[in-house]
């Protein structure tokens, strides 16, 4: 018999391809030591100067610049020119590729240096002509604005000038240099804020149409709630705190959901083939309050603000100090933009939340087959604006936008839609920035003068002076309507439902010391019973500011710590209800299994504060969650296997409304017939087949106690380039972190949104007044300042914000002066 035999590598060859195998290896150390210390050297090379004496053309007289132990700057010049100029330069230093990366956001511009997988974007912002609406916006400006945009944009040009061998590392990475910066650019950013906060109820509208023809105008009615007798308009005095409209208890018999939406929802549309709204799960908000000196330790009023919006590395806001002449402001600016947006002045300091005003509505436009559209003087043709995306690597890609009486045809944004839709904006009738007559403004009339000039975006502003005097004031330009209030397409072609003109500033909401002393809105009604004009067809939740009205009429005199406290509040009574009604349903169930006895004992003694460590929220939210889809899936049908569906094909995925969660706790209070799906015999067995169906989803491990809400619910920032590179993504963004809190507790966050600022200004003495930002100052990733806020923002503490010349000389850190250049 033969043996067979295996041939076995020589210990030669063995070592020959180990030697191969570690060259390889040591060239890949080399090559990737190589990239890292390249990338090292260009960050380090466009790190700004901040100390010592920079030449600066266009100078008037030196200006000074003193930063803070955190990089904030305190700029102080002898004229305005001199002031902005400088600001825009000091700005650059720190933010020039954030800047440059939102212009081009907002002007439709990226392609040009991303490629073709920003066209989509780009001809959405181009057929939204938000650069077109800049430029109208520009023409508007006084002398005086123009002026001051236009030192701003030498500032920032003067800073790109000197460095163009020196550039931020992002520009060297898509190989790119920034164009010249115009005043017109400045605006582009500011349009683009807007769209941000006050664009998306056109699309809210499109999609309560399809719902409205798919249920009926009562279901329809329930879902589309636009009120609660939680909410808490801060013009209205509850004298009675136990005096609530609207209460009802939890009866079968009792068929009727008592908080009504507007009207309008209760009539048909023309039904449409489009569905377009922000996603079930997205939850953006702010939160303000100023409380007058009877509620303070100090004797003189407190003011807090954090601003909740969508994350981003470097964070939005960039924090400064401006001085010169009578102006003295500190807070947070918008990069690209002059002036103080948020912040105090030497006597007064306010504050912003969204109103959320309906500003944009949906036309349903009828084109004849030359091309002409019907008006009520006959056929008219639209003009035409031309607009061409420049793509890298690619072919240019024109863009014809059609422009009717209402605005820009916007069909080809709208996935699935079919009709000509033209958008009617505020945006379009062009914008005032008031911003340096409210960071000059020194009382409240001054400041009521200052805010009737904000058009948009539509806010809650706080106030409060060093007097001691508290307001609130409404903003903003908010159409009033022939008929109809926005909350669903209209027919074009005629002129029934034409804005006739704006709500008068003196008849928008405001109030000015109040007997109670406490002030404050989260984006929720702010507009009283019987008020005479439709403002929004869409409030947010009321839940953050019933929970910010609880705490603060406690009778406690505060200090600016409680301030702090209070903005990282992880309390949710909505959810802390929701929950309370599972367990109540599950202990009377017929059947339930074991595992929703679980669920049922983690929720039994829940104290509702969103945890990171807590189960209970988790299974609280996901039972509602289910719950939702349980009432409405028999209605609109199951969620598209594929998620790119999501926005053309109908389901109960579809539903998408900031009060939702009202809508759903009135299911839970009323339990009415008219919802509960044929399968379930009461509203016990639905509940709990909606916790059952919660905790075998795949995300539920086996111990429901190790379900944790932090993780659920964890914060993720990552910044746009440096993320993708590999070892150095690590360094340039804080990445994924477990977080309290939640969508509706005063702490809103969510994983990509949460609060932009903190901010509390104490009127007794401002340089005790505190700010921080979500990551810090610089746009360097090698810069001390570029995350050295994220830990206080993140474990919810703060800084002190020095004011006075005194404090702004024993914080610095840091002195430069611009000196003009011979």
């Amino acid at each position: 018999m033969s043996t067979a035999t295996v041939a076995t590598p020589s210990p030669t060859r063995r070592s020959a391809w180990g030697r191969v195998l570690l060259w390889l290896l040591l060239i890949l150390i080399l090559l990737v030591a190589g990239a890292l210390a390249y990338a090292y050297f260009v960050a380090v090379s466009a790190l700004p100067q901040l100390d010592g004496k920079l030449k600066l053309n266009g100078l008037g007289a030196a200006v000074k610049v003193t930063r803070d132990a955190h990089g904030v700057p305190a700029i102080e010049a002898a004229t305005l020119e001199d002031l902005f100029t400088a600001q825009g330069y000091v700005t650059a230093q720190d933010r020039l590729w954030q800047m440059d990366i939102m212009r081009r956001f907002a002007s439709g511009e990226l392609s040009e240096i991303l490629g073709e997988d920003t066209i989509k974007i780009d001809r959405e912002q181009r057929i939204l002509g938000l650069r077109a609406a800049a430029r109208k916006s520009l023409q508007m400006a006084s002398s005086r604005d123009r002026s001051f945009f236009d030192a701003y944009a030498h500032g920032v040009n003067a800073f790109i000038e000197a460095h163009r061998n020196t550039l931020p590392i992002e520009f060297r990475i898509l190989k790119y240099r920034p164009k010249p910066w115009q005043a017109e650019d400045s605006i582009v950013i500011a349009n683009q804020m807007v769209k941000d906060l006050n664009y998306f109820t056109f699309g809210d509208a499109l999609t309560r149409e399809i719902i409205l023809a798919k249920m009926g105008p009562e279901l329809a009615a329930d879902l589309y709630i636009n009120r609660s007798w939680h909410d808490r308009p801060p013009t209205v005095m509850r004298e009675d705190l136990n005096d609530q409209e609207n209460q009802g208890g939890s009866d079968d018999d009792d068929d009727d959901i008592d908080d009504g939406p507007d009207n309008s929802v209760t009539q048909h549309g023309t039904g449409g083939a489009e569905i377009w709204s922000r996603t079930p799960e997205a939850v953006n908000g702010s939160n303000n309050w100023v409380i007058s000196g009877a509620h303070t330790v100090t004797g003189k009023p407190l003011l807090s603000n954090d601003m909740h919006l969508g994350h981003q590395m470097p964070n939005l806001w960039y924090e400064a100090h401006l001085k010169s002449g009578n102006l003295d402001v500190a807070g947070v600016t918008l990069p690209g933009m002059p002036y103080v947006i948020v912040g105090h002045n030497q006597r007064i300091a306010w504050g912003f939340t969204n109103v959320g005003p309906t500003v944009t509505d949906a036309f349903i436009e009828n084109f004849d087959t030359q091309g002409a559209y019907q008006t009520p003087q006959g056929w008219q043709e639209p003009e035409h604006r031309s607009e061409i995306i420049q793509v890298k690597n690619g072919p240019d890609v024109s863009v014809d936008v059609k422009l009717t009486r209402h605005g820009p045809i916007i069909t080809d944004v709208l996935p699935g839609e079919t009709r000509q839709i033209a958008l009617r904006w505020t945006l379009y009738d062009g914008l005032r920035m008031p911003f340096f007559d409210v960071d000059t403004a020194q009382n409240w009339e001054e400041f009521r003068e200052a805010f009737s000039g904000l058009d948009a975006p539509g806010q809650n502003v706080v106030y409060a002076d060093i007097d001691g005097n508290i307001g609130y004031q409404t903003t903003g330009h908010i159409p009033i309507r022939a008929a109809g209030d926005g909350s669903l397409p209209v027919n074009g072609a005629d002129n029934a439902h034409e804005w006739t003109g704006y709500i008068p500033f003196d008849k928008l909401p405001s109030i000015y010391n109040p007997p109670s002393g406490v002030i404050a809105t989260a984006n929720g009604r702010i507009t009283p019973d019987r008020y005479p004009y439709s403002m929004s067809a869409e409030w947010e939740a009321p839940w953050r500011t019933e929970r910010i009205y609880h705490v603060l009429e406690s009778g406690r005199k505060f200090s600016a710590a409680d301030m702090l406290a209070l903005e990282n509040d992880v309390h949710s009574e909505n959810d802390l209800y929701a929950a309370e009604r599972f367990v109540y349903a599950i202990d009377h169930a017929s059947k339930p299994s074991p595992r929703a006895k679980q669920a049922a004992d983690l929720m039994r003694n829940w104290d509702g504060r969103m945890s990171v460590s807590s189960a209970a929220p988790t299974v609280a939210v996901c039972s509602a969650r289910e719950l939702t889809r349980l009432l409405l899936e028999p209605r609109l049908g199951p969620g598209p296997g594929d998620p790119t569906q999501l926005k053309t094909a109908l389901s109960w995925k579809t539903y998408a409304w900031e009060m939702r969660t009202v809508w759903l706790q009135n299911i839970l209070l009323h339990q009415p017939k008219r919802w509960l799906p044929e399968k379930y015999p009461n509203y016990d067995e639905l509940l709990t087949a909606a916790v059952e169906s919660a905790v075998v989803e795949p995300s539920a491990p086996k111990d429901l106690a190790s379900w944790h809400w932090g993780s659920f619910n964890a914060i993720e920032i990552k910044h746009p380039v440096l993320s993708k590179i590999p070892f150095l993504g690590q360094w340039a963004s804080p990445g994924v972190h477990e977080q309290s809190g939640s969508g509706y507790t005063v702490k809103a966050v969510t994983a990509h949104h949460g609060p932009s600022e903190r901010f509390t200004a104490n009127l007794a003495d401002l340089d005790q007044s505190t700010l921080n930002t979500v990551t810090g100052q610089g746009g360097n990733f090698l810069s001390p300042y570029y995350m050295d806020q994220w830990n206080a923002w993140y474990q919810g503490s703060t800084f002190s914000l020095p004011f006075t010349s005194a404090a702004v000389e024993a914080a610095a850190g840091h002195r430069l002066v611009l000196e003009p250049a011979k």
